[in-house]
Parts: C-alpha cells; sequence; structure tokens
C-alpha cells in the first residue's frame, strides 16, 4: 500500500515504486492529479520534498476511498491474521482494516488516521477505549481476549522463569 510505504522509506522512491507498479508515468499522474508535472518531476527526482496537500493530493488519486470499513488497531501479528476478513452489517459486507501499533502513541495516531481515512467504527485493545472515544466521533469496541491466550501467554512465561528462582 502506497500510503504505508512512504512512511518506511523515501516518499521520491515509494512513488517510483508505485508508478512503475501501476505503469503509470509522471504526466498520467500530472493529469489525475492537477498537480503540475514540473513539481512531480522534482518530488520523484528527490530534487523537492513534497508539501502535505501534495503527498495528500497523490495518495487519494493513488488510493482512492475505498468504502466503508472497521479500523482494527493491534499488533501487526493480529492484524496478519484478520487480514481481508469482513463482517455483514445491513446486509453489506464490511471490509476490516488493519492499523499497526505497539506503543499507545502509534494506537492513538493509528486511531486518528483511520477515522480520517473513513473508518465507520474502530476495534482496539481495552486500555485504549475510553482515551480513543474521546478522540473519535465514532463507535469503539474492545478487543476482549479469550481466557485461552491469557493461559497461553502465562505458559511463554512459565517456560522463560528457571527453576528454584524467584519470580519476584
Amino acid at each position: 500500500m502506497f500510503s504505508r510505504r512512504i512512511f518506511e522509506t523515501d516518499f521520491a522512491e515509494a512513488l517510483e515504486e508505485e508508478l512503475k507498479r501501476r505503469d503509470m508515468t509522471i504526466r498520467e499522474l500530472s493529469l489525475k492529479t492537477g498537480i503540475p508535472p514540473a513539481t512531480l518531476y522534482k518530488i520523484a527526482s528527490g530534487e523537492r520534498d513534497p508539501r502535505l496537500s501534495t503527498v495528500r493530493r497523490i495518495v487519494a488519486t493513488l488510493e482512492p476511498h475505498e468504502g466503508r470499513f472497521i479500523a482494527v488497531v493491534a499488533a501487526k501479528f493480529l492484524l496478519d491474521e484478520i487480514e481481508g476478513s469482513e463482517v455483514i452489517i445491513g446486509g453489506r459486507p464490511i471490509r476490516l482494516k488493519g492499523y499497526a501499533a505497539n506503543s499507545i502513541d502509534e494506537c492513538i495516531t493509528a486511531a486518528v488516521e483511520a477515522r480520517r481515512e473513513g473508518a465507520v467504527g474502530i476495534i482496539c485493545a481495552p486500555v485504549l477505549a475510553s482515551i480513543i472515544e474521546r478522540i473519535v466521533d465514532i463507535p469503539v469496541a474492545i478487543l476482549k481476549p479469550e481466557p485461552k491466550t491469557v493461559i497461553d501467554a502465562a505458559q511463554i512465561i512459565a517456560r522463560s522463569i528457571r527453576p528454584g528462582s524467584s519470580p519476584i
């Protein structure tokens, strides 16, 4: 996904990769975004850093709003397991879209990003729900771990404690 890739690498590199993937030229992107070709060439060559408004226009063109979705803010390992899942609401499928986060700051940022991108609701950890509910104006639900998940985690800890050593 282009919008994620731009945070993992240089913007110019991510843009070049995305244009190649789509077999699209700078001129074609210019026509679709309304950004002058000269500006796009400078950004693509790394000669100029794009303004935030320019990045938004490029991302909106390359990743148009994909319809309604429910955001899931969680660790990547969980998101990998739900990738592509949908739920049926009112007879219509609603896609689950993952937002990987590993800290409270990242979770809050992900929730705000999800809302901005059009999420109709957010699923997150219980410890975050009350904070996120105060920030966004959409429904927030919590992930409730199964008792087996807690027992599995306790067993992982038990295996790492040396026999005879005090856990405290």
